[in-house]
């Protein structure tokens, strides 16, 4: 490389905010996380890539999200609301659990403070104007869904195809008197969601301070119960309300039977017939907030699995064309070019890399695939035949690096010894070191891996459900400044700092 150019080789942390330490039951925005940040900075590290940061359910799930573009209110600090004055200084946390996300306990204490909070700014949002331009500028997407979140509360938060006939199909007449009814559950989340994005707004700008980027990361699919598809029901494959297929992949590493994911499928042609617009928004939004995007279940814009949505398993599906050539043409055209990563694992055919190669998108190469098909795996690193990559020790979705080691087959494991010249006691430490080593223009580990921590840390399981998935968090004493000293000297060793 010449010296005078500037070195692209960075590394990263990947952890969902959800598991930073705090008393609060849940990671939020508050001074956790700028120390988080001031730690991986210091140890050399880049990026911190997250996952949505949208609503989510009781099972807290960032992939089912009630909404494409609102924030997850969750992630709201109470900390600074008590700085700001509007929780009162001395209310204090339940004893939650420091080790994992009590979703239904959390869910019930963090929204009722968020209320307080809002009935005590309530007197001030005509004269805020600070409120009032967060208002106006958001209207485009925040007025269906403070509007959806409302009306949902009133049919105590059944399924919108549940609805009153005039609500489900969002009759004007009724939508207005609704809203002349209830202005003050419509302020109510107008509040939470502007509270949100200035304390995003404020982290972002303190993670830039210390010379880190945040990779955002865009789910190709809605939830069907979901201000989007309420809203915006002739833009999916839906009549008079009901999905006639539904999302899914087929059989893969992950699962026998496939993934049914169930959500709503976009009819691409009506998408399409109106220049991509509401993509284009939901891009547009993501740029204000990120530094980069990963973009997930990226063989979704070039072909899509439809299952029948009477299947009880993704089995029987068929692959459907999307138009993603002429989709990534127009969104750069009207945004400019950005950096994007996408999601390429699983089945993927020559068509998917063409689209990906196409556009100059950075694919995904996860380490821990690596080792089953002898030393001609495309994600072994000797094979890495582009540094325009993104490699993974794990992701979200995998077992952490000890937990999937020890769970390999011994034949396995002597394979990962033998390549990486270990006997196991430092796997994690040398998976790490392996990706950086890699030409890959960034290298990316979840925290678990830093951490060197085993399966009961793993973030999620694909093709399950329940508490153990989404719920991991960590207590701040645990990352110790050991941890940092070490990544540090390998992200210096391999030109990462």
């Amino acid at each position: 490389m010449n010296k005078k150019e500037k070195n692209r080789r960075s590394a990263g942390v990947v952890l969902h905010p959800v598991s930073l330490p705090g008393k609060w039951g849940i990671g939020d925005f508050g001074e956790s996380a700028c120390r988080f940040i001031d730690q991986i900075s210091s140890a050399g590290l880049k990026i911190w890539q997250i996952l949505p940061l949208t609503p989510t359910g009781n099972d807290g799930c960032p992939y089912n999200s009630y909404s494409a573009f609102a924030g997850n209110e969750l992630l709201i600090s109470p900390e600074k609301l008590q700085k700001e004055g509007l929780l009162d200084s001395g209310i204090m946390s339940p004893n939650f659990d420091k080790r994992k996300v009590e979703y239904n306990r959390v869910i019930k204490f963090k929204t009722e403070l968020i209320e307080t909070a809002a009935a005590n700014f309530y007197e001030k949002r005509e004269t805020s104007q600070e409120f009032q331009s967060f208002l106006k500028n958001n209207k485009w997407w925040l007025d269906d869904y403070v509007l959806f979140m409302a009306i949902s509360d009133k049919f105590n938060n059944i399924s919108w195809k549940l609805w009153t006939e005039e609500f489900r199909r969002k009759d004007d007449s009724a939508v207005k008197n609704f809203i002349d009814e209830n202005s003050y559950p419509i302020f109510r989340y107008q509040f939470g969601q502007w509270i949100f994005f200035n304390q995003w707004n404020e982290l972002r700008s303190y993670a830039k301070s210390r010379n880190i980027k945040i990779m955002g990361d865009i789910p190709i699919f809605l939830s069907f119960d979901s201000a989007d598809v309420w809203a915006n029901q002739d833009l999916f494959m839906m009549k008079d309300g009901e999905m006639l297929e539904v999302s899914g992949v087929p059989p893969d590493y992950f699962s026998k039977e496939g993934q049914l994911w169930g959500n709503p499928l976009y009819d691409w042609d009506k998408l399409q017939k109106t220049g991509f617009k509401w993509w284009i928004d939901r891009f547009r939004q993501n740029l204000a907030m990120y530094d980069s995007i990963r973009l997930d279940h990226f063989r979704g814009f070039s072909e899509y699995w439809a299952v029948p949505s009477n299947e009880d398993t993704a089995i029987n599906g068929k692959w459907k064309k999307t138009p993603g050539k002429e989709f990534f043409n127009k969104l750069f055209e009207e945004l400019g070019k950005f950096p994007v990563i996408v999601e390429d694992l699983g089945n993927i055919d020559e068509k998917v890399k063409f689209l990906r190669d196409d556009f100059g998108f950075a694919g995904m190469k996860v380490l821990q695939f690596a080792f089953y098909d002898g030393t001609d795996h495309e994600f072994l690193p000797h094979n890495f035949d582009t540094v325009n990559c993104v490699v993974y020790t794990g992701t979200h979705d995998n077992d952490t690096t000890i937990g999937w080691y020890w769970n390999a087959t011994e034949n396995t494991r002597g394979f990962v010894n033998h390549y990486l010249g270990s006997d196991g006691s430092d796997i994690h430490w040398k998976m790490i070191r392996l990706a950086c080593s890699s030409i890959a223009e960034t290298a990316l580990f979840p925290l678990q891996d830093i951490l060197g921590w085993g399966t009961d840390c793993r973030f999620n399981t694909p093709g399950t459900v329940g508490d153990q998935n989404w719920s991991w968090r960590f207590e701040e004493k645990e990352l110790k400044q050991e941890h940092l000293d070490i990544l540090r000297g390998i992200l210096i060793a391999y030109n990462r700092v």
